[in-house]
């Protein structure tokens, strides 16, 4: 979710959840020791609770990168060891570390030891022509001698050479079987799922089968009512009403306000809530207004909600 899950997009989704926990997107522990990016690790209290995510395989880095984490109020640090792109390929971290869990283990080790709260860590379930039944489990003994309690499996295989990110997402054959698997064979992980799941009913799906969480990515941004709106009531069984989009829309305003006041563009904010109304009348009337406006100000926002108000009590 590289460009996707910033903190403007995560104050966006905790409108519609109190309880569902936020990763941020992924941030390298070298931009953040070596390249002067702490800004990027600023979120706003309303996003708790909230992980992040790190992408790196350098232990001394990564120790420092953990704890600036911690310093700024993270509930949770998460190492990324499932992203395919390029990009990490090149920077020996994310998915290409799937190769290594010994230094994985390394890593984690000296991560969890580095801060009191939780560390987790993300996977695939191989790469390349890694036999997912032996990388897997080899992956996540190396994770469990390091302390971690808790991993989160993209239940399929990344192809570093030959398919794209997307292709990525989308091409290898999911295996939820297989990482149901590890439920028993590793009793003192908690096990959470990700990879292929749209809809809250396959998201109840997977927990009946014992999995302790599931995550969903790109399903949530671009249709966060149908994914998010009812997550609390499902998921954490909590008596709130659905989120209304609408209000929803209303309370963005302030968060914008302060983008703009940074010097942002209104596209810069507008872009995570594109799909606020997917799957409902006026979606795309929504989405090309939005996009129309990319330079607007806050009273321009303001004048499409109150556009919005004026057709509901039409």
């Amino acid at each position: 979710m590289l460009d996707w899950t910033d903190s403007i997009c995560r104050q966006f989704h905790r409108q519609f959840s109190r309880h569902a926990l936020l990763y941020t997107e992924m941030v390298t522990s070298a931009a953040l020791v070596r390249g002067d990016a702490r800004h990027l690790l600023r979120f706003d209290p309303v996003e708790h609770p909230v992980a992040l995510q790190l992408g790196g395989s350098d232990p001394a880095e990564l120790i420092q990168a953990t704890r600036m984490g911690a310093d700024e109020g993270y509930d949770e640090i998460n190492l990324n060891v499932g992203c395919p792109s390029d990009r990490v390929q090149s920077g020996c971290f994310g998915a290409v570390l799937m190769k290594n869990p010994a230094l994985v283990g390394d890593c984690l080790a000296a991560m969890r030891a580095a801060v009191d709260i939780e560390v987790t860590v993300k996977c695939r379930i191989g790469v390349d022509d890694q036999d997912p039944a032996r990388a897997l489990p080899a992956f996540l003994h190396a994770v469990e001698q390091a302390g971690i309690r808790r991993v989160i499996v993209h239940a399929r295989k990344a192809w570093l050479q030959g398919l794209s990110p997307k292709e990525n997402r989308q091409v290898p054959p999911l295996d939820y079987d297989l990482v149901a698997d590890m439920i028993d064979a590793f009793p003192r992980l908690t096990i959470c799922v990700n990879g292929g799941v749209s809809t809250l009913d396959q998201a109840e799906s997977l927990l009946a089968r014992g999995f302790a969480g599931v995550m969903i990515g790109r399903a949530a941004y671009h249709a966060p009512v149908d994914v998010l709106g009812s997550a609390d009531r499902r998921i954490f069984g909590q008596d709130t009403p659905a989120a209304d989009p609408v209000a929803v829309a209303q309370a963005m305003t302030p968060v914008i306000a302060a983008h703009l006041a940074r010097g942002g563009r209104l596209i810069g904010a507008t872009r995570h809530i594109l799909g606020l109304f997917t799957g409902k009348p006026g979606a795309r009337a929504w989405r090309r207004a939005l996009s129309e406006m990319p330079n607007g100000t806050v009273q321009d926002y303001q004048a499409l909600i109150a556009t919005l108000g004026e057709r509901r009590a039409a």
